[in-house]
């Protein structure tokens, strides 16, 4: 039998129904330990009638000031606090000599003067407002903290996700870039079927990355169909030059993934690893899972890091006409993501492989998606290609 989860509300969710319970409970508990008092000292039944009275009075004069209180709150310290040393005495004495009225009323044959009666149950009555003041801005300045610590959590929850926003947004600049550009030359060289193969492509990736949200994750088999789109692309300029290699475990296809997380990693590889070399170079992409953590590797049979036109890839360098120019993305903009979204629960880490070439490892806690669940907003590009397991 299936048991439905018990969510508990805290108790303050609702400040106004909390300070009702406290205040009912308080007055509550004051009266029945007087009223125990009362019969301990073995006096009639009929005083009891004078702890219900005074109960009653302490509940009204505490409304008051709850109402004085609020006001004061939220003023600088030292105006609360002087105008609360003001009312508080005021709001005793007010308790207090009605308390003596009423058990003058009662008593009319006591010996005790009204003076003397007002003095004996002052004290008592400090007592009670004065914990029950010390309680209200207890509470109530707990709960201005509290909000005040949701409020930081909240912008500091915002601010991350407008830095992985823009840590995001910066990849398609980058990488519209190279595509127009060769989009260019292929118009100037008249070659319009491949121009125009290549704009359909772009506008498939592009609409994938405008319908998912820059801080979203996806799973991996709609990040390798995306990463396949991108492909397509690249190929149009290299041909047979750029050879790729997907080892994708079938246990990860459901794992989350920032989204475009393999995009940057793979052009990474295809600047510095296909383009400076004649015969181009092979790609890697392997997925797989170790304990409680999905693998993710990018390698390629390049020059790694020995060439000088790769002296500057772990900075996000690319060159133009043998000059080095500055991006502001690659490997630097994956590192920032990763840091941004797992904090220090993930592992990146560049790799220079015995046999050559150069890799790109990372390492992020494992965390699934219901396949059934999945939303139409998360789904990866419109595509017939072959299913994600399939190598190139």
């Amino acid at each position: 039998m299936r048991v439905l989860p018990i969510q508990p509300i805290p108790f303050f969710a609702n400040k106004d129904k909390a300070f009702w319970r406290l205040q009912f409970a308080g007055w509550a508990g004051a009266m029945l330990l007087r009223a125990m008092s009362q019969v301990a000292n073995n006096l009639p039944i009929a005083a009891l009638v004078l702890v219900l009275i005074a109960t009653i009075t302490g509940f009204s004069i505490s409304l008051v000031l709850s109402v004085i209180y609020r006001a004061l709150i939220a003023r600088r310290a030292l105006v609360t606090w002087s105008l609360t040393v003001l009312i508080l005495p005021f709001a005793v004495g007010l308790h207090a000599f009605i308390d003596a009225w009423v058990y003058s009323l009662w008593r009319t044959d006591g010996d005790a003067s009204f003076t003397q009666l007002f003095l004996g149950v002052f004290y008592l009555d400090a007592t009670l407002l004065g914990a029950w003041t010390a309680l209200y801005y207890m509470v109530n300045f707990y709960l201005r903290v509290e909000e005040q610590n949701d409020q930081l959590i909240a912008l500091e929850a915002q601010a991350t996700q407008a830095q992985l926003a823009m840590l995001r947004y910066q990849l398609n600049p980058h990488f519209l870039f190279n595509t127009l550009n060769s989009i260019s030359t292929l118009v100037l060289l008249k070659q319009t079927e491949p121009a125009n193969a290549m704009l359909s492509r772009l506008s498939s990736f592009l609409r994938y990355t405008l319908v998912n949200q820059p801080s979203a994750r996806v799973t991996v088999a709609q990040e390798v169909e995306t990463l396949k789109l991108y492909l397509d692309i690249e190929r149009m300029r290299f041909e047979e030059r750029l050879r790729t290699t997907f080892q994708i475990d079938p246990a990860t296809e459901t794992c989350l993934l920032p989204s475009l997380l393999l995009q940057p990693l793979v052009e990474n590889a295809i600047k510095y690893a296909v383009t400076p070399q004649e015969s181009g170079a092979e790609i890697t992409i392997a997925v797989q899972l170790v304990g409680p953590m999905l693998r993710i590797t990018v390698s390629d049979t390049g020059p790694g890091l020995q060439s000088p036109t790769t002296d500057n890839r772990l900075s996000g360098m690319t060159y133009d006409g043998g000059e080095p120019v500055s991006t502001g993305v690659g490997l630097s903009n994956i590192r920032d993501r990763l840091a941004r979204a797992y904090g220090e629960q993930h592992r990146f880490e560049t790799v220079e492989p015995a046999e050559g070439g150069f890799a790109v490892l990372i390492e992020i806690p494992v965390d699934r998606r219901d396949t059934s669940e999945a939303s139409p907003e998360s789904q990866g590009p419109e595509t017939t290609r072959q299913p994600v397991l399939t190598a190139r």
